[in-house]
């Protein structure tokens, strides 16, 4: 099979297309022809050498896919050969194979094409992972997602509006912050010339947001705490901005806070079945009905994934990019 192989640690022109070995099926596991892979942050950062895939994950990039199912294990018993499926993946999504655990698999779901089926999968499993299980996000209350126009904000704001939520976003330009008020965002912010703070605070009449959603980690660490209600709970899913901040551990003992780390893909895999589970049981429903829908920037074929990333690491970008084989 064809997979695009990183050459050597580095710019978006180490991503090679080469000829590499079928993966190998285990008897929990299923082959999926690929037809399309989608784009997350933690495919740049495997790139360039910060964000090595688990033992025994396939070594190319891609934490997601949809495609038709080409071989089954012998212990799996739901799907067959030809049913077509998207999946969360540790890696491999980069190729026109991959083997993927049963319980990773998902259908595709209903009113959307096989192509699209690829945005779903590590953004529905990571926010409703995070948001929904830790962070208990519930109907009634307000949630603040930073990088609302990302794949992540623009799954998160969705769900979160189909679960009766107030949202906060936060974007650095119109033409992103228009999008996320054409997704449903009550609240949108333009971090670039306003204090996210301060513009809760204001829409909150002093309170702050029940649940933040929070992918730039260290320059945003003490801003998020001053931003949250009583009881509010902080997730953080990414360190784009560093990992490392000082804070004052006042703020969190008065308003009872609690700061939530998580990272999908070092789950095990019988952790990761639960979440899988758990999206296909209630954030499925709610793309069958329309209530949310992908968000697509721009198909490209697998062929260029260095445009792809180069794209990506651009930010000019709104929702996902996808790799079509």
């Amino acid at each position: 099979m064809k997979a695009i192989v990183i050459s050597e640690p580095g710019a978006p022109e180490v991503l090679q297309l080469r000829e590499v070995e079928d993966p190998e099926v285990k008897d929990d596991e299923v082959l999926i022809r690929v037809h399309a892979t989608a784009l997350n942050r933690a495919d740049t950062l495997q790139r360039l050498g910060s964000y090595s895939p688990p033992p025994g994950s396939s070594p190319y990039p891609g934490l997601e896919c949809s495609g038709t199912i080409e071989s089954v294990g012998n212990s799996v018993s739901r799907w067959k050969v030809g049913d077509q499926v998207c999946a969360l993946l540790s890696g491999g999504g980069y190729a026109e194979k991959v083997a993927v655990p049963v319980g990773q698999i998902l259908p595709v779901p209903a009113g959307i094409s096989l192509k699209d089926a690829a945005a779903f999968p590590e953004v529905a499993c990571t926010v409703w992972s995070t948001v929904f299980m830790m962070g208990h996000l519930s109907p009634g209350e307000s949630f603040l997602v930073h990088g609302g126009s990302s794949g992540i904000g623009t799954f998160a704001i969705q769900m979160a509006k189909h679960q009766g939520v107030r949202v906060f976003v936060t974007a650095g330009n119109e033409e992103k912050l228009a999008a996320c008020k054409e997704l449903g965002a009550d609240v949108c912010i333009n971090y670039k010339t306003e204090d996210f703070v301060a513009k809760v605070k204001a829409e909150t009449d002093g309170k702050g947001v029940d649940v933040i959603l929070d992918c730039i980690g260290a320059p945003y660490l003490q801003k998020n705490l001053d931003s949250l209600n009583f009881d509010g709970r902080l997730c953080i899913i990414g360190l784009m901005g560093g990992a490392n901040a000082e804070i004052k551990l006042s703020s969190l003992l008065p308003k009872r806070l609690t700061v939530l780390g998580a990272a999908l893909r070092p789950r095990s895999k019988e952790n990761k079945a639960v979440v899988v589970a758990e999206v296909e049981k209630t954030v499925w429903p709610a793309i069958e009905a329309g209530k949310v829908k992908p968000v697509i920037y721009k198909y490209l074929p697998l062929s260029q994934a260095a445009e792809a990333h180069s794209l990506m690491e651009s930010s000019n970008h709104i929702g996902k990019i996808l790799l079509v084989t």
